[in-house]
């Protein structure tokens, strides 16, 4: 139990003299209803599925182990919880992530400006990882990770970040907070803008 929900407790048991709460006060606002889990599953997966016809993806998993995957992150989980969830490596839950759009403030924690990177991609796409390595002074698995985040950033620009807002409104639908969710989209988007910001001043 986190620090709100034990506040939220304290509150309750001096209104109502209760020490308890009902099943359905109990239940997270953030957590999907079990009778529509189906439901909800099937219509990420539909998701999911549309995006592998456009984006090559990194990960065996299928439809309904990624779905299951942009349910969790929605849900607050993180990626060993979700790896957890699914018995996967940890590694393979962040890949997935980035194939279905779903970018972590922590993705973006490189030991570089990631404008750089950004720079340097735009001057030429076909710069090849030691290459790049050399010009940040990272290693070569430190850039492969970091340029997979950038190329992820371009391509939720390139559509508005259309999936991501298809995937809240499954969420939403099944009762997970909408503003929690559009803040996720929108944080997202922001970031991708800002690189398309300084792509196009690169351009100038």
């Amino acid at each position: 139990m986190d620090e709100k929900t034990e506040e939220l407790r304290d509150i309750f048991e001096e209104v109502t003299g209760e020490e308890t709460v009902t099943e359905k006060q109990e239940e997270s606002p953030g957590t999907l209803a079990g009778e529509d889990d189906e439901a909800v599953a099937e219509r990420l997966a539909d998701v999911v599925a549309r995006m592998r016809e456009k984006y090559e993806f990194a990960t065996d998993l299928s439809d309904t182990e990624y779905a299951r995957v942009v349910r969790g992150y929605y849900e607050g989980e993180d990626d060993t919880d979700i790896a957890d969830a699914l018995d996967i490596d940890r590694r393979d839950v962040v890949r997935a992530r980035l194939d279905v759009h779903l970018v972590r403030d922590r993705d973006r924690d490189a030991p570089f400006e990631l404008k750089e990177l950004r720079r340097l991609l735009n001057a030429d796409a076909d710069l090849g990882t030691s290459d790049l390595a050399e010009e940040l002074d990272v290693s070569a698995s430190t850039v492969r990770r970091y340029r997979r985040v950038v190329e992820t950033e371009t391509q939720i620009r390139s559509v508005s970040a259309r999936y991501q807002a298809e995937f809240e409104d499954v969420l939403t639908d099944a009762g997970i907070s909408h503003d929690m969710t559009s803040d996720i989209q929108e944080d997202g988007l922001q970031d991708a803008t800002e690189g398309a910001e300084a792509e196009s001043d690169m351009s100038l």
